[in-house]
């Protein structure tokens, strides 16, 4: 497994790779590996003849109140899962490589980014396509694996793809979760004992909508009316957003009609975790 920190470098190695007729599968991480990483760098394994990771904790997404200092990092216990797994390249770039002196240029997609995460984090968007779009062109992938647990990252990510004519296709894969159903994350590492047993707030919210869901309950108010009592009744908890949206827009439905994505951004003490559940027809955008 090679280890490559600059960007020429890379580039020079997915170019020689393209020429030999090898497909190249890619999984964009900020590294600190969980089970979900895995299963994505898995899927690319068998998708690709060469499979591509980057371990690079994007500063651009990050706000100045958070955590980007304290964001888990370990890349050595990271090298080695990635090698367990069958990956080729841990592309591993420092800020200077990605962003140098006097840096001035930013991708911004509108519309799908305007709700949910795009109003209480409003940087964070702008810095996921602007550094997705950089290892594009660094990485030349022919597909690229993104997980559903951040579900409008993903529908922004393939609606770049889109806009801009890249040619590359981006494959979603399920969220990966814990035995307990709290979806797997490098956030999880800062929660405390009590704090864990509130994060199953929203996985729990999710499977009582998909019950609401399953006896025909379509109105939407009443979903979340149900879903916000839940989380609230657990200790340490302060929501974010709880919302039903429209997967190809992520504008808030007022009905579940065709395919939409209840989306749940939850505080557990200070540690602020997502999850979703998507009802209705699988996402296809392009």
């Amino acid at each position: 497994m090679k280890i490559i920190r600059s960007t020429k470098e890379m580039q020079d190695f997915s170019e020689a790779e393209r020429c030999r007729g090898r497909r190249i599968a890619f999984v964009p991480t900020m590294g600190y590996f969980h089970g979900g990483h895995l299963n994505l760098m898995r899927i690319g394994r068998n998708r690709g003849d060469c499979l591509i990771i980057s371990i690079y904790v994007n500063p651009t997404q990050f706000a100045p109140t958070e955590d980007l200092e304290a964001y888990p990092r370990d890349f050595e216990r990271d090298r080695m899962l990635a090698e367990e797994v069958g990956v080729d390249v841990i592309f591993h770039p420092d800020n200077r490589e990605m962003y140098p002196e006097d840096y001035q240029t930013f991708v911004e997609v509108e519309g799908v980014t305007s709700n949910l995460c795009g109003i209480s984090r409003p940087h964070f968007f702008r810095g996921v396509t602007t550094v997705c779009t950089k290892l594009f062109h660094i990485v030349k992938p022919h597909i690229t694996i993104f997980g559903k647990k951040d579900f409008q990252q993903y529908v922004t990510i393939k609606r770049m793809v889109r806009d801009l004519n890249m040619d590359i296709e981006v494959v979603g894969m399920d969220t990966t979760r814990e035995s307990d159903g709290l979806a797997m994350s490098s956030r999880n590492v800062y929660l405390n004992p009590e704090e864990r047993r509130s994060a199953l707030s929203l996985s729990r919210a999710l499977v009582l909508a998909g019950e609401l869901y399953s006896k025909g309950e379509r109105d939407a108010a009443l979903i979340l009316e149900k879903v916000r009592e839940l989380i609230a009744a657990y200790s340490l908890t302060e929501i974010d957003y709880a919302k039903i949206c429209k997967t190809a827009t992520m504008a808030d439905a007022a009905r579940i009609d065709g395919e939409c994505v209840l989306a749940l951004a939850v505080r557990v003490g200070k540690t602020r975790l997502i999850d979703n559940r998507v009802f209705g027809e699988s996402l296809e955008i392009g």
